[in-house]
């Protein structure tokens, strides 16, 4: 049975509106991704732009950027390798260049919308609020969401407040896209010092522009301090996110019980409510798994605003989770060791160091984390969830121990830190040990289906208490019947008690859903031979060996193959098979 994944980092939950969002509703049009074939025959460098093409499939944005460069050299003018240098840069943070090379396809009578938002990016920086209403006029008339924000937010730094709240009320009455308004004009107002106004578009449970993100509850807190209402605010942080250990939310919380008024920092000005609508729109557009055209807004969020960590870390996590882990090292570490999230950051930034099979290093970065956070929960647990991601059994059992002995009385959510310290202390040889913290994971959340199993499988693999350990397998299934882990755990739990016949369809039943995994087929061919149908049993073990079995289980498979089951459980000393009717083999 394998090992349960460790944990990933805990930072506030992003939780949009679910909306059917689509790309027409962004405004400019175009493909933002790869350059593709045109039918026309190829005058360039036919190399560089193949090289393009395959960096840019793999997000590798360096490369694709350097090759781009490279193709163009010989064909400066092609719209398609323009489009994809556009969006290969914007992956590199470098909103200049691609801007320029926008500019170039404009000329050319044709636009992208990776380079839209290229130039949007270059025109707020410049606090050009002029040229962005300008560049979004057609879009916003049309109803897309990403002018309509844009055009508010620019009347807004233009000193125009009543025209945008009026544009921000058109948004308003758009079906689907409401929140979207509601929260943008509450963080509008607020920034005005309109707190008042902006209470009462937060406050209304109807309306949703507080439950758009952590950051909509965090906004309206302070909005409710700004008003003299930290008892409210705290209710309200209370209400929303859990206890557990965080630097940002203790801080947060320290200053409203103190009495202290927490100033309206989330949006202050238009420059930044703008980045803002860019951060939106990343956000929105990732819970369509649209990797590219989050990218790009997030980015482009990061450009205007460098300092906002929620910014920062979601444009980390976005280019870890395409792999690109050196770049996400890079954001990751941009943040510094005084900011409350510098935590999340280095537990983000060892993750990506470790896909990059950086191992080592990585769990360094925690224990560097540990040591200047000796207090600090959530980095303890990592540390320990990475060093058993490494199979240092001892080190992460003790890390664990540490992280216990940090949360005083153990509350129900904490069942995972006893199931994860009672593994290593199974892989440690240390039985009882291990028992003890499963039944306390247990005991703390009594339907756990992942501690059941565990449990129930390790007293299986040993033979012991196996009624007991049938019932907590069976309990498990039903819980997760869709588990072929769990489903394998009844199977041998089956097989150990001499009910052959019974293990047949579970343990097949978790062939197919785990096909290749090789513990899971070996206890298949040990089940075959069980029952008599020896030559299926010798195929099986022959599949798992394929699979890659551990150095443990690998010579015992092999040696079931040379003589049999039942002449290995000889040798080995353990009880034979129960004798059952042969049956023919097929």
């Amino acid at each position: 049975m394998p090992l349960p994944a460790p944990s990933a980092p805990r930072r506030f939950a992003l939780r949009p509106a679910l909306l059917a969002l689509c790309l027409g509703l962004l405004g400019a049009t175009g493909q933002p991704g790869l350059a593709q074939d045109s039918g026309e025959t190829w005058q360039g460098d036919a190399g560089a732009f193949l090289a393009a093409r395959a960096a840019a499939s793999q997000s590798d944005y360096r490369a694709a950027a350097d090759w781009f460069a490279r193709a163009l050299v010989s064909d400066a003018r092609n719209p398609e390798l323009l489009k994809g240098a556009i969006v290969a840069n914007i992956g590199l943070g470098e909103f200049g260049p691609a801007a320029n090379m926008e500019q170039v396809l404009e000329e050319l009578g044709t636009q992208s919308q990776a380079g839209y938002a290229a130039l949007l990016v270059r025109d707020i920086q410049a606090m050009d609020y002029e040229a962005v209403l300008t560049r979004t006029a057609a879009g916003s008339k049309e109803g897309a969401l990403l002018d309509q924000l844009l055009t508010a937010w620019a009347q807004v730094g233009l000193g125009r407040m009543s025209d945008a709240t009026q544009t921000f009320d058109r948004l308003i009455k758009t079906r689907n896209l409401a929140v979207f308004g509601l929260y943008h004009k509450a963080l509008a107002l607020a920034s005005a010092g309109d707190f008042e106004g902006a209470d009462r578009i937060f406050a209304d449970p109807n309306r949703g522009a507080r439950q758009m993100s952590g950051r909509g509850v965090l906004a309206h807190a302070t909005v409710l301090s700004q008003l003299e209402r930290n008892a409210d605010a705290l209710a309200l942080l209370d209400a929303t996110f859990d206890k557990s250990s965080d630097p940002q939310l203790e801080e947060f919380r320290r200053r409203l019980a103190a009495g202290e008024p927490v100033p309206f920092d989330i949006v202050a000005n238009a420059q930044e409510g703008l980045a803002e609508v860019f951060y939106t729109v990343a956000v929105a557009l990732g819970q369509e798994n649209d990797a590219t055209h989050t990218l790009i807004y997030a980015r482009g969020a990061q450009a205007l605003r460098p300092d906002q960590e929620d910014i920062v870390l979601l444009v980390a996590e976005l280019l870890q989770n395409q792999n690109q882990h050196d770049l996400a090292i890079e954001v990751y570490g941009s943040i510094a060791p005084d900011s409350p999230t510098f935590h999340i950051a280095e537990i983000g930034r060892s993750m990506a160091t470790h896909a990059a099979g950086r191992g080592e290093a990585a769990i360094e970065i925690l224990q560097g984390l540990t040591r200047s956070k000796p207090d600090l929960l959530v980095a303890h647990v990592a540390l320990a969830d990475a060093y058993r991601r490494a199979e240092r059994f001892a080190e992460a059992r003790s890390v664990y121990t540490t992280a216990i002995d940090l949360l005083g009385t153990p509350a129900p959510e904490n069942w995972p830190l006893f199931f994860s310290r009672g593994i290593c202390a199974e892989r440690l040889g240390d039985f009882e040990g291990s028992v003890a913290d499963l039944r306390e994971a247990l005991r703390l959340n009594p339907d756990q289906p992942q501690v059941l199993n565990y449990l129930g499988y390790s007293y299986v693999d040993r033979g012991e208490n196996l009624e007991e350990a049938l019932g907590m397998i069976e309990r498990a299934v039903a819980m997760e019947p869709g588990s072929g882990y769990i489903i394998d755990s009844l199977a041998w739990a089956y097989y150990r008690l001499g009910r052959y016949e019974d293990a047949v369809e579970p343990m097949e039943r978790a062939s197919l859903l785990e096909p290749v995994d090789p513990i899971v087929t070996d206890h298949l061919g040990d089940v075959y031979w069980a029952v008599g149908r020896k030559r299926e049993a010798e195929f099986q073990w022959q599949r798992a060996l394929s699979y890659g079995p551990t150095e443990k289980d690998a010579p015992r498979i092999r040696r079931k193959l040379e003589i049999g089951l039942d002449a290995v459980l000889a040798e080995e000393g353990a009880p034979p098979l129960a004798p059952v009717e042969a049956k023919a083999t097929p």
